[in-house]
């Protein structure tokens, strides 16, 4: 059998938040950790897509908690909801856990997805257009808070007078656009310092965001691009035309890397597919 292939480029693992404890979820992190892989991720939902009695964790709790119990790892949202919080308030929290962890959190942000998840938590839930334009107004918030202040803003929907957000994250966390759509690629490519897309959005978001970074005057050594594959639904993580996914994670990286990706993340992994992610981790010496 032939080697493994060292992997070229950071993986990570998106680990499922529901029907699972907190309890399980920092015990695999801590696994996930000692396996080598670079990010471990969390969803940013309240109730589960499926049962609605499912037990679901919360997102921003998750990342503090294994930030505070990790050292290598860097944990990330995949993706928060731009509705879910106001926008100076997710920056104080995530300045908080970069305070804990400086340069372990990187900060995913879309425009969300889940209406009935909305309706039932009485959360506003506004049409695409304002959700994206509302993603756009939180990326500079962010920004401007992270600097630590004081920050005058007058936006559309946030307002800041001489607002001071210390402490100041150093480095300040990555913000990472999850781009689904040519919209979620252009606001990216704005006002962003990466994008995150699915495998199956691939062929379609990628070249659009070069395109859309050009038009920004922006550079493609200035940002980064991740891709995320769906081992839930996708049928190659068991085998399949592209060829089993885990079987050799290195070589799989190594074909995504040649196609843009400066990442990889496994995505929604659960309980029964974490032990195979993490020996395929170790065969693509992640660690080295």
């Amino acid at each position: 059998m032939a080697a493994a292939v060292r992997a070229p480029i950071p993986v990570g693992v998106n680990l499922t938040a529901i029907g699972v404890t907190a309890d399980w979820w920092l015990e695999s992190a801590l696994r996930i950790e000692a396996a080598g892989f670079r990010t471990i991720w969390a969803w940013d939902h309240f109730v589960s897509r499926g049962r609605l009695t499912d037990p679901v964790l919360e997102c921003w709790t998750l990342l503090a908690m294994t930030a505070a119990r990790t050292r290598t790892l860097k944990v990330g949202t995949f993706v928060t909801n731009v509705m879910n919080r106001h926008p100076a308030v997710l920056a104080r929290m995530a300045a908080t856990i970069a305070d804990l962890a400086p340069g372990r959190l990187d900060l995913g942000i879309g425009i969300g997805g889940h209406p009935a998840e909305h309706e039932a938590m009485g959360i506003e839930f506004p049409e695409p257009k304002e959700r994206a334009a509302r993603l756009e107004e939180a990326l500079t918030v962010l920004r401007l808070l992270f600097a630590g202040g004081p920050v005058d803003f007058e936006g559309a929907w946030t307002t800041l007078e001489r607002a001071h957000a210390f402490p100041a994250p150093d480095p300040a966390p990555r913000l990472i656009v999850g781009g689904e759509t040519p919209a979620g690629a252009r606001i990216a490519a704005r006002g962003a310092d990466a994008l995150t897309t699915f495998a199956a959005q691939w062929d379609r978001v990628y070249p659009l965001y070069l395109e859309a970074l050009a038009a920004a005057g922006r550079r493609r050594d200035e940002v980064s691009v991740l891709v995320a594959v769906d081992l839930s639904k996708d049928a190659s993580w068991a085998g399949g035309s592209d060829g089993d996914l885990l079987s050799d994670l290195g070589a799989t990286a190594a074909r995504w890397h040649e196609r843009g990706a400066d990442e990889l993340i496994l995505h929604w992994v659960n309980p029964d597919q974490l032990d195979a992610v993490l020996a395929a981790g170790e065969r693509a010496a992640l660690a080295g």
